[in-house]
């Protein structure tokens, strides 16, 4: 038997933000519940509002399955005397299950091992309105919180004040206790539109009862309102409208009856970089902007009301005018900022502390200008401009306009270069430095802006190291694995053929002269290194390699990212052969035998007298054979040509174990068929450790 379930816990306005992620941990841990409990049930609904979440549940067990219970007593032998009379251990299991001591003897099983008391018993299942408090409660309890607060002289916390519950089931009101508050059956309309209870009548009425009372419940849906409104309102000015996932997802959060409206602002604000009026509106006012078909800003925005005006126009004035104001402050600190040059901001930089132990922003530029200078020569580009574009890189840091809006760091520095006539090469590596910021974004385009965007992380990551401030499990304040990540693609994507631990110890030299750091020298950059390679793990997996590949090619303890990559890509495309597990496997067991033979004198060169057998002689011909014809293929770095010549050695190398005995015990033979095997395998060396590939035993 089952029915349909709803509980709804109503609250102050939840943080728009993390609504999303409340709901689904909230359903998630409620769910968890359920079926930990072997509760049976159909469809699952989650609902989000700003003010309330709640789960629908279709057809949920009305009880907990029936369970057989076995209870284990003492032996036999201890619980009856030798002339079978029960003892005290006897009695005191009688009484805990509920048995007459005369009858003890109809109990008596055996476990496998011995005669034990024994008792068996179907338990029935609870009552599942029982369990439905307890179950909610905890999921609660478990939401992703940060901080959590109280408010009156309740004990409970959560994220903000509760001030209702809903709870039904099987057609009842459950009068639980759900965060301190005795739920019922009402809710809560709009705000302004439905400022009054809602009684609910079932689960299946829910979503329809708090639509009649101006709340679209669904968060999903609410969200497809937004985005329709929006899109059909920028057509209306044959705009277009840029719709930020994030930015959508906060104003779906933040309205329980959206409603999209069209605004405008005055056409001389677009003097000013449109990013900085972008920003200005997304940031301040939650307004998504518009664009004409070349991409170019359009004096217009649109934002989400949270009611159904009667007159519209007057809530479209209302956010116009609160609009203006912020666009003329963005205005001004756009005039003001390009009264002073980037070069004379540097001395402020002084004062900005980048690192306590590691000095100020302007002594972090000093050290990226001689990486970056340095970088540029090995890349082939122009050192002068790597240095200018580095000792400018933060002055915009301490303008008005990056001080308002924190996330135009880059962009106006580039603008303000270009202002100022510097090169239009440094301009745009100001801005390239940041690239890429987040996982899937562009990464440079000019050898200028790489070689800064190289030398930035690279200094974050040596100077951070070097005080002993490495990242330990979730704490990473200085987002020192965005960085490494940075750096491996920027290095793979813009063809960096450097070797990365040059790149460290160029980096770690500008450190030499601190007294306080912890990790200096060798140390120093291996650390690093190994930390930078590290993310290669998280890089493959994201796109489904077996971890095997890469530890096939990391073994081999190399350092310049660009062959990594291509080394790993060619196993990738090994693994996929018929002929790559066997040799794999066959990897694997000259690698054993090898490593038994660790202290063996084994000659540097197989000798042709030496080879006896038909198939020793066969794959010695084969590897030098392949030897000539793979050496070009490495040299150009064509690993996957090279393991698909190597795949002809899978019948002579199966041949070989099947006909030789390696360990013979003549030492002269043995010692050669060993070096044959070391020929073998670094052969395959030349690309990765293939014998990683094969699974362990």
């Amino acid at each position: 038997m089952s029915a349909d379930f709803l509980v709804e816990l109503g609250a102050e306005e939840l943080p728009p933000k993390a609504l999303r992620s409340l709901s689904e941990a909230f359903t998630a841990g409620v769910v968890k519940g359920f079926s930990s409990s072997g509760l049976n049930f159909a469809e699952v609904r989650s609902f989000a509002a700003p003010r309330r979440l709640a789960i629908s549940i279709k057809d949920l067990d009305r009880q907990t399955p029936d369970s057989d219970l076995v209870i284990w007593g003492p032996p036999s032998k201890v619980a009856f005397a030798e002339d079978g009379k029960p003892t005290r251990a006897a009695e005191a299991f009688a009484s805990k299950n509920g048995l007459s001591v005369s009858e003890l003897h109809n109990f008596v099983d055996n476990d496998g091992q011995q005669d034990k008391l024994c008792v068996r018993r179907t338990e029935s299942g609870s009552q599942t309105k029982e369990l439905l408090a307890d179950i909610i409660n905890r999921s609660l309890a478990e939401l992703p919180i940060p901080k959590r607060m109280r408010w009156g002289d309740k004990k409970e916390e959560f994220v903000r004040p509760v001030q209702w519950a809903v709870l039904l089931f099987d057609g009842e009101v459950c009068a639980d206790n759900i965060l301190g508050v005795k739920a019922g059956n009402n809710s809560r309309g709009h705000r302004f539109h439905a400022n009054h209870k809602i009684p609910i009548q079932s689960p299946s009425s829910y979503q329809q009862q708090l639509r009649e009372a101006f709340v679209v419940a669904d968060f999903a849906e609410r969200k497809n309102i937004i985005a329709d409104g929006i899109q059909a309102l920028a057509k209306d000015i044959d705009g277009n409208a840029v719709v930020d996932e994030d930015l959508l997802d906060e104003v779906t959060a933040l309205n329980e009856w959206p409603v999209p409206l069209l605004g405008r602002f005055d056409a001389h604000f677009l003097s000013v970089p449109a990013q900085a009026l972008i920003s200005s509106m997304k940031e301040h006012q939650k307004y998504f902007h518009l664009v004409d078909d070349q991409q170019q800003l359009l004096p217009a925005f649109i934002t989400v009301a949270n009611i159904q005006s009667k007159d519209p126009k007057q809530v479209i004035d209302g956010n116009e005018r609160v609009i203006r104001p912020r666009l003329a402050d963005a205005a001004f600190f756009y005039q003001n900022d390009k009264s002073v040059t980037l070069e004379s901001r540097r001395a402020s930089l002084k004062q900005v502390v980048f690192q306590a132990d590691l000095g100020s922003v302007y002594a972090k530029t000093e050290r990226v200008a001689a990486v970056a200078e340095q970088l540029a020569s090995k890349m082939g580009a122009d050192p002068v401009l790597a240095r200018r574009a580095a000792e400018l890189s933060k002055s915009d840091l301490v303008t008005d306009m990056v001080g308002e809006f924190d996330d135009l760091q880059g962009t106006m520095g580039r603008d303000y270069a270009l202002h100022e006539g510097e090169n239009k090469e440094v301009a745009e590596a100001l801005f390239e430095q940041y690239l890429p910021r987040f996982a899937g974004d562009i990464v440079p385009s000019t050898s200028t802006g790489t070689a800064l965007a190289l030398a930035d992380r690279l200094d974050s990551l040596v100077g951070i190291f070097s005080i002993g401030q490495q990242p330990s499990g979730s704490r990473d304040p200085f987002a020192l694995r965005r960085a490494s990540l940075g750096v491996l693609r920027i290095m793979i994507e813009r063809d960096i053929d450097l070797n990365l631990i040059d790149l460290i110890k160029d980096s770690s030299a500008q450190f030499s002269t601190f007294t306080n750091a912890k990790l200096a020298g060798d140390e120093l950059q291996k650390q690093v290194l190994t930390y930078i390679l590290e993310r290669f793990k998280s890089w493959y997996k994201e796109r489904d390699f077996k971890s095997e590949v890469f530890a096939s090619v990391a073994s081999l303890g190399l350092s310049n990212p660009l062959d990594i990559n291509a080394r790993v890509q060619a196993v990738h495309r090994f693994t996929l052969l018929p002929e790559a597990s066997a040799l794999a496997a066959a990897n694997k067991r000259v690698s054993n035998i090898l490593a038994k033979q660790a202290d063996a004198d084994i000659p540097a060169s197989v000798s042709p007298t030496l080879l006896q057998d038909a198939a020793e002689k066969l794959l010695a011909k084969q590897i030098s054979a392949l030897a000539e014809t793979v050496a070009p293929l490495i040299d150009r770095r064509d690993y996957y040509a090279v393991l698909e010549q190597l795949a002809a050695l899978r019948e002579p190398v199966d041949q070989f174990f099947e006909e030789v005995m390696v360990m013979t015990d003549d030492p002269a033979l043995r010692n050669n068929r060993l070096a044959l095997l070391q020929r073998l395998q670094r052969l395959f060396m030349n690309v990765a450790d293939i014998s990683q590939l094969a699974p362990a035993k």
